[in-house]
């Protein structure tokens, strides 16, 4: 047994074997501990908040979303495809950093006020008074601010593997976050004063994200024009794709806002709370698998064995979801609360569209973190289709027929996302 052992050990793969294995256990368990945190406020905002507040919890949150992916563009995109090669560079990196910040910048002012009339026609359209309506636009504002630059601070750690660093901040922003909405909630029951008590803490995380890269990266770097049009090149291919992306990838919410009701959209909103199932996941791969794919070379077999690898995990781990739910649906569901004890088969039908969308997605982060994009123009026909024949199939306005849409819409964009990324790995 111990010749054994030792012949383990001398293998050329044991000690990188190891080692991974222990980032992941580190990564996985502390990503458990945050997502539980998340899980836990979620959970008490479902269960406290009347149905009426939760549907404008929901909508509000969805906008902000839309927020955020809008001020992106594809910044991010564009920063770490050129980051992941000059990684060991700080002045380049730098350079890199401080350009893709000052985008982003200038992005948020333009999205923003685009946004900010559409937040409060939603708002007043499922019966929030006026006064509501701009009192949760203001409580956006913290939380938009610090998603100006949080994923773009992460990069380069995530490139460094500097993975405890981000992990102790992530836990700071839960805790905080937690702690503020249960000081709130019970004596506060209202979608800004929780939206407020969510952003507060992810502004002390941004700052303390930017003393984590100052051991990667020289900040004083100034914006450069070069590196900007490097970046803009990358958004400009993907910008529309991003734009039509940031309205359909939540058009279940957008749908049911205006053709809806306040029950269906709180509904909806309670039931995603289970993704966390689903983020813990996304988190562990996007930390630890993406990044490194991003730094292989032009290996082809390696970045094809890492991709089919990559595939594997994603489908092992969306079919043990699937059992969870399938297996335990009362009991999930007795979590949320009375008011949404009768939501078996939605439960299902959602669980099953995120963890389709879960596997497209990251297969599309992944080719995207080598450079490669989907032409806008084929994404937005493919889905402008899946909406008009989902249009004459179902009935969008209610929430089995936006779920069969949303099963419908993942299903198209995964072997789009399959499609285009065997023609990058394997054609060309």
């Amino acid at each position: 047994m111990s010749k054994s052992l030792d012949k383990l050990k001398q293998h050329r793969h044991y000690d990188k074997s190891v080692n991974i294995l222990k980032l992941i256990s580190i990564v996985g368990s502390t990503e458990i501990l945050l997502k539980g945190i998340g899980f836990i406020s979620g959970i008490l905002i479902v269960r406290l908040l009347p149905i009426q507040e939760y549907a404008f919890y929901t909508l509000a949150n969805t906008m902000l979303g839309t927020l955020v992916v809008l001020t992106d563009g594809g910044i991010s995109n564009g920063v770490m495809a050129l980051s992941g090669k000059v990684w060991q560079d700080p002045k380049k990196l730098g350079s890199i950093l401080a350009t893709g910040l000052d985008l982003r910048r200038k992005f948020a002012v333009i999205t923003l006020l685009f946004a900010a009339p559409i937040i409060i026609y939603l708002l007043v359209l499922n019966k929030a008074s006026w006064l509501t309506a701009l009192l949760i636009l203001l409580s956006l504002i913290p939380a938009f601010y610090a998603d100006l630059s949080d994923s773009l601070l992460e990069i380069t750690p995530k490139l460094h593997q500097d993975i405890a660093s981000l992990q102790k901040n992530q836990l700071t922003v839960g805790f905080g976050r937690l702690m503020l909405t249960l000081l709130t909630i019970f004596i506060f029951p209202w979608t800004y004063v929780i939206l407020l008590a969510s952003g507060l803490p992810r502004i002390y995380g941004n700052l303390k994200l930017k003393k984590i890269n100052e051991k990667f990266v020289d900040s004083n770097q100034k914006p450069d024009p070069i590196i900007r049009k490097e970046i803009l090149r990358i958004v400009t291919r993907i910008l529309p794709n991003i734009i039509f992306f940031a309205f359909s990838g939540q058009i279940v919410i957008w749908i049911l806002s205006v053709f809806g009701n306040t029950n269906e959209l709180a509904s909806i909103g309670a039931l995603g709370r289970f993704s966390i199932l689903i983020g813990l996941f996304t988190s562990v791969l996007a930390t630890l698998f993406i990044p490194r794919f991003s730094r292989l070379g032009d290996h082809k077999s390696k970045i094809l064995k890492a991709f089919f690898i990559f595939q594997l995990i994603l489908f092992l781990f969306s079919g043990f979801v699937m059992l969870i739910v399938l297996l335990f649906p009362a009991q999930m569901l007795w979590i949320l609360g009375a008011s949404y004890s009768g939501l078996t088969s939605e439960l299902f039908l959602i669980i099953l569209a995120n963890c389709i969308g879960l596997i497209s997605s990251l297969t599309g982060n992944l080719i995207g973190s080598r450079g490669h994009f989907l032409n806008p123009i084929l994404v937005m026909t493919m889905n402008l289709a899946t909406v008009t024949a989902a249009f004459f199939i179902w009935d969008l306005s209610t929430l089995h027929g936006i779920l069969y849409y949303s099963i419908l819409y993942q299903c198209i964009s995964l072997m789009v996302n399959y499609s285009f990324s065997f023609y990058k790995l394997i054609c060309r």
